[in-house]
């Protein structure tokens, strides 16, 4: 190597360690998560939540280890939000965790707010005895005249509604103000924020605010644009002394929603205002699942202990059927269908992936499978039974055995599979056993024609290997025919280990019976499966990919 090169080599290194530094921001990070999936999924939406909706939506993100839920935003009409945290209140609840949005006005004319009236958002509260409030804040031309109406008037009635709250609402109060509109006012007006930062800063310990938000609402703002705003606004409140929280949330529109979130983390904020799940106003908002598994996989172990991080995905998935009637976009990352496709990033001393996709490998009953292997899946799949003696678990091996030697293809996976692999051995069939043989044969003729279908489609792709009808694959060829739909790199190390794992011989290829086995599996398992891409997406997400996973642990 030249000497040209190595320094190349050097000064390549020195930069992408000096470039990734601004991480470790996010490694250490002890975020605060303040929930909005009641309030931002609704938004948006062709149907508003009922009270089912709020409660299914409610017991979700509680689930997740949040503490802090916004649980309404309140206006003059009698709104479900109003029934919902009557309800709270009548189950207990408690009322430390729980937030809603608040005008600071009861109205506003030509451009100069009401300052007299107490706003309905913070009146409400006081039934049912909640006491943390979002202040909605405007600063840019849009909402106020702000020659009629100065800064210094806006941050007296900021004063006079942050007072009402802890002398109405109680001494415990927390509140927040949220910068709604900054995208209009930084560019031209940024003292009219920085002086209400430092206003509210200067307040005694006593009513000084819980913290500061801001918001992207319209997702054209750059990254490091809104992460500059968090940097100043944390910078006036450290010049203050003010420990407060500062928390974001971003609106989807170009792509750079995930990306501006963690910038802004890394920039300032401490904390997020978010649903799990990426519905919302316009095309959506950054969801907190997205956000805090970024921070996992840089190594955050705060986030870790402080949630239920397991349960992530499965929230954002359960949150978007419940505001949508529909499952998360497949491609949606993190949460989408398709997320599963490539879990090989971290090892389970990090975090559990496998648990985190949801998705558990099928239990493999092959010719390796012992009688005890056996007994405990029947038992398993069909509860306690007496017939599922070892003698009994010993007879199907020896079938599993059998079928080998004469060349019969079966799969044993499957309750359809284990089951008639029961009932050849001589057991009795019970219900179970007898409805999912039943439906299976009424199903035969779709399932085979679904098997010569991707057969086709392998003996297209077998005329482009170098041995034809071998009833093998090459690697390269397997992923081109079927893999590279779920992994992006034939070349990357993780998919050449994935694709070893399929219990393959170490020659390169694939075997066509070990492929239609899960192929098997899925129709048996899976008894809606209509078309072909249904039948290699269900067999590659639910079935040889989480088995790869599985293998790939074992080898690492």
């Amino acid at each position: 190597m030249g000497s040209r090169i190595k320094s190349t080599v050097a000064n390549y290194k020195k930069d992408v360690s000096k470039a990734l530094q601004k991480y470790q921001v996010l490694r250490d990070l002890d975020i605060f998560v303040l929930d909005n999936s009641i309030r931002e999924s609704t938004v948006g939406q062709l149907r508003g939540h009922t009270l089912e909706n709020k409660w299914q939506i409610y017991d979700e993100v509680k689930k997740c280890g949040f503490k802090h839920t916004i649980v309404a935003s309140f206006s003059h009409m009698t709104r479900v939000d109003d029934v919902f945290i009557m309800q709270l209140k009548e189950r207990g609840e408690d009322p430390d965790g729980l937030w809603a949005f608040s005008e600071i006005t009861e109205g506003i004319t030509k451009k100069v707010p009401d300052t007299e009236n107490v706003p309905v958002g913070i009146r409400k509260l006081q039934a049912p005895g909640l006491y943390n409030v979002i202040f909605e804040v405007d600063l840019g031309d849009g909402v106020y005249d702000f020659k009629k109406f100065t800064i210094k008037d806006m941050c007296a009635l900021l004063n006079k509604w942050n007072n009402w709250c802890f002398e109405n609402l109680s001494p415990k109060a927390k509140v927040m103000f949220s910068f709604r509109d900054l995208p209009d006012t930084m560019p031209e007006h940024a003292d009219r924020a920085f002086e209400v930062v430092s206003f509210l800063a200067s307040l005694p310990a006593n009513r000084r605010p819980f913290g500061m938000m801001f918001e992207e609402p319209r997702g054209k703002s750059l990254p490091e644009e809104c992460g500059m705003w968090a940097r100043y606004i944390r910078k006036v409140m450290d010049d203050n002394k003010w420990k407060g929280h500062l928390l974001v949330h971003v609106h989807e529109k170009f792509g750079y929603c995930d990306a501006t979130a963690l910038q802004v983390l890394m920039d300032g904020a401490d904390g997020i205002w978010a649903s799990v799940c990426a519905e919302g106003a316009a095309m959506g908002n950054a969801p907190s699942c997205v956000t805090l598994l970024n921070l996992i996989r840089l190594g955050n172990k705060k986030v870790l202990k402080k949630f239920n991080c397991t349960y992530l995905r499965k929230a954002a998935i359960n949150v978007t059927k419940i505001t949508t009637g529909q499952e998360p976009h497949i491609k949606q990352p993190i949460f989408g269908a398709r997320a599963i496709d490539f879990v090989f990033d971290l090892t389970p001393e990090e975090f559990d992936l496998a648990s985190f996709f949801g998705e558990k490998a099928p239990v493999r009953i092959t010719t390796m499978a012992s009688k005890e292997m056996i007994q405990e899946r029947m038992i398993e799949l069909f509860g306690e039974d007496p017939q599922f003696t070892l003698e009994m678990t010993y007879k199907m091996k020896e079938l599993i055995l059998e079928d080998l030697r004469t060349g019969r293809k079966e799969e044993y996976m499957s309750v359809v599979g284990l089951a008639l692999l029961f009932d050849r051995a001589g057991g009795k069939l019970n219900e179970t056993m007898r409805d999912a043989i039943d439906n299976f044969q009424l199903r035969d003729p779709h399932c085979k024609d679904m098997l010569a279908k991707v057969r086709k489609i392998w003996d297209e792709w077998d005329l482009r290997d170098e041995v034809q009808g071998d009833e093998m694959l090459q690697f390269d060829t397997f992923y081109d025919g079927f893999m590279a739909p779920y992994f992006s790199c034939y070349r990357c190390n993780d998919t050449k280990k994935a694709l070893q794992a399929i219990d393959m011989d170490e020659d390169g290829m694939v075997d066509w019976n070990e492929f239609e086995t899960y192929l098997k599996w899925a129709l048996n398992e899976y008894p809606k499966i209509g078309t072909v891409e249904e039948l290699l997406d269900i067999a590659f997400r639910k079935g040889l990919i989480p088995a790869m996973q599985d293998e790939f642990l074992k080898q690492t």
